[in-house]
């Protein structure tokens, strides 16, 4: 699987400590900026080419990273096809996961249910929520996890 990733000068340092990370699990990366620290550019012009390689190529995914990751989100999802779900830390929350079975273990389980039930292909990471063993941990978690096929899921997905 390829994995693409993009940030802007809030998600900089972030995304590249994931880029290593992600090599070292045999994982084939691209990385598409911001390649130098610039306080004053625009998310806009990193995920909008991201977002366009992901819908382009189904067997990859992405990960954006910003400041609270919505706006990368937002950005993101209006390229048709692309399904990115934000990740601003560990949840835990038990009214949510009682149809999953209960209780949080870890607090990811937003991560997990953004691609075993909606397919996500992006994941926008807010740096400015997270720490970078969270946001290592949610990378590692999207990646490793599968959507379930589910017809129920399929068909809600279709509707987008």
């Amino acid at each position: 699987m390829k994995v693409f990733f993009a940030a802007d000068h809030a998600g900089y340092a972030l995304k590249n400590a994931l880029i290593e990370h992600v090599r070292t699990r045999g994982y084939e990366a691209e990385d598409l900026g911001a390649f130098a620290l610039e306080p004053e550019d625009d998310y806009p012009d990193f995920m909008i080419p991201l977002a366009k390689r992901v819908a382009a190529d189904p067997e990859s995914v992405g990960i954006v990273v910003g400041g609270s990751g919505q706006g990368e989100a937002m950005c993101a999802n209006r390229v048709k096809g692309v399904r990115a779900a934000v990740f601003y830390g560990p949840m835990h929350v038990t009214a949510a996961l009682e149809i999953e079975g209960g209780r949080s273990e870890d607090g990811f389980d937003a991560v997990r249910l953004s691609r075993r039930h909606n397919d996500a292909n992006v994941l926008s990471i807010g740096a400015r929520f997270v720490s970078g063993d969270e946001a290592d941990e949610a990378v590692r978690i999207f990646l490793d996890t599968p959507f379930s096929g589910s017809p129920r899921h399929a068909r809600r997905i279709a509707k987008f």
